[in-house]
């Protein structure tokens, strides 16, 4: 006897904007807006699944029709249970119009959905669903250190400040923003060393902002202040130059925010540049290929960091995952995955949800963790009142 059909009858997108309280950048741009990209699905029985895509601004409003024009009519009446036959459904019909970037931006905000109807149809967390939890807490780091457009002597003082207090507030870790150029950014990360001590662990993020040469000569004054990553230091594209950086540094080289499904993560994760995986689950291709990336890093001991931007949503999946990933490689003490948090202003991640995560909190709380829900499905779901606030599509 089988199963009824649990049919997918709905998929939506809802792209939220708001200003920001000041003018934030990183070494690529400077921005004044904050968005996000949520993706609705409904089934058949009433099931309501929440999901995230990775993308800003314009590129949000593109890949919310890439949702609901290209992809929904592909898995409306699909079984919302049959979450990986609809991810290589989608992905087969899209891969001659791009294997990475913005179609898998956008289907990954689908299956992360179908993955929240699955935990909540089985009564079980996403974490629960992949196979259990290892932990019930995560450490967290916090990044701030944002670029503003003020001159670096004036930003190295600001970051002096801000990096004691994330450290005050009880992260175990903070990351900094770089790209103004080598001498202007030694002298910002120095700046950090300075502001959180000797005993405490400071990453940067170049966003791509160098080519191999300013690369090496930034990395090497890390190397001195005894950072733990040097994180997207050249264009992602540049394998060779990851390569090249890997082996003269001392310091930790991290990145893939940029990489796409187990076929492009397979060739970056060979070409032998990376000390620190950072895959981006809202952008990957979602949880189905986020698991496949996972086993691929952890097969080459390549620890995994995961990469966090957006919205309590995206917030609510890496906790899922991070209760999930094995430790590596184990043992009594084993170093444990962090939560990446972004501790500037962002009311779509402490504002949205109908009973929210309250990440600070629990770090002051807890001496730098956060409890993982364990309730079923990604265990959040946003306020309606609140999405029609600040829908824009």
């Amino acid at each position: 006897m089988g199963f009824p059909v649990m049919q997918i009858t709905r998929i939506r997108s809802h792209v939220l904007r708001c200003d920001m309280p000041e003018t934030l950048g990183y070494s690529q741009q400077y921005y004044t807006q904050r968005t996000a990209h949520l993706v609705e699905v409904e089934t058949s029985d009433g099931v309501i699944g929440w999901g995230e895509c990775f993308g800003p601004g314009a590129v949000a409003r593109a890949n919310a029709h890439i949702v609901e024009d290209v992809i929904a009519p592909m898995v409306l009446g699909m079984d919302a249970r049959d979450r990986d036959v609809i991810w290589h459904k989608v992905y087969n019909l899209l891969r001659d119009h791009g294997q990475k970037g913005m179609p898998l931006q956008a289907l990954s905000g689908v299956d992360i959905a179908l993955w929240d109807i699955a935990g909540q149809i089985a009564g079980l967390s996403v974490s629960r669903l992949i196979g259990g939890r290892f932990r019930d807490r995560v450490p967290v780091y916090g990044y701030g250190m944002m670029l503003r457009p003020e001159p670096a002597a004036d930003l190295a003082a600001r970051f002096v400040d801000e990096a004691a207090a994330i450290r005050d507030a009880g992260f175990r870790a903070t990351k900094m923003k770089v790209g103004m150029g080598v001498r202007d950014d030694i002298l910002l990360a120095q700046a950090v060393r300075k502001g959180v001590g000797d005993d405490f662990d400071f990453m940067v993020d170049a966003n791509h902002a160098y080519d191999v040469n300013d690369a090496l000569e930034v990395g090497r004054a890390l190397d001195d202040l005894g950072a733990y990553w040097f994180e997207e230091p050249v264009a992602p594209e540049d394998r060779a130059g990851y390569a090249t950086l890997r082996a003269a540094l001392k310091t930790r080289i991290a990145g893939g925010e940029a990489e796409f499904t187990r076929w492009g993560w397979r060739d970056l994760l060979a070409s032998g540049g990376l000390s620190i995986a950072q895959p981006e689950i809202c952008a990957l291709g979602g949880i189905s290929e986020y698991l496949r990336v996972l086993a691929l890093c952890h097969a080459q001991f390549t620890p995994v960091v995961n990469h966090v931007w957006g919205s309590a949503i995206a917030v609510a999946t890496n906790l899922q995952l991070l209760a999930a990933m094995p430790p590596l490689p184990g043992g009594l003490f084993p170093r444990e995955p962090l939560l990446e948090f972004d501790t500037t202003e962002n009311r779509f991640r402490d504002e949205m949800l109908t009973d929210p995560l309250d990440i600070q909190g629990q770090v002051a709380a807890s001496g730098g963790t956060v409890a993982i829900p364990d309730m079923p499905g990604l265990g959040v779901a946003p306020d309606r009142d609140f999405l029609a606030h600040y829908r824009i599509n």
